[in-house]
């Protein structure tokens, strides 16, 4: 982001209370604009990532990553609107991966314990 000196009140003395003030005397102040925060635009790439390679239910974690991408693209570019878009829309497909690969996880291990599926166990093979 570039600033243009006109937009900026510069103070011509270095320390603008040295001395003492004279009644009559003008103060000067400085104004300085801030552009838009870009980085603040989550895009929760970690996440998809961590989704991407251990949590990929049905695809959700790859398309979660997919979008993540485009909302830090779209950061770069400085397009604040469509990388929040974009980081919605990853943060919606990274808590449906989440959840329902950790709904899966658990479905699994109350099946095994309950018995209602078993592992295969190689105690019944004879090898010799």
């Amino acid at each position: 982001m570039e600033y243009r000196s006109d937009q900026m009140a510069m103070n011509p003395s270095p320390y603008p209370y040295q001395g003492q003030k004279q009644y009559g005397q003008a103060m000067t102040s400085t104004v300085v604009n801030v552009g838009p925060n870009v980085s603040s635009v989550r895009d929760h790439f970690l996440w998809s990532m961590f989704n991407f390679f251990y949590l990929n239910f049905c695809c959700l974690g790859s398309i979660a990553l997919v979008f993540s991408v485009k909302s830090r693209d779209r950061k770069v570019v400085g397009d604040v609107e469509g990388a929040k878009n974009y980081a919605s829309t990853s943060r919606g497909l990274n808590i449906a991966s989440t959840t329902l690969s950790i709904l899966v996880i658990i479905i699994v291990i109350a099946l095994l314990f309950a018995g209602i599926i078993s592992l295969p166990s190689h105690h019944g093979y004879n090898m010799g």
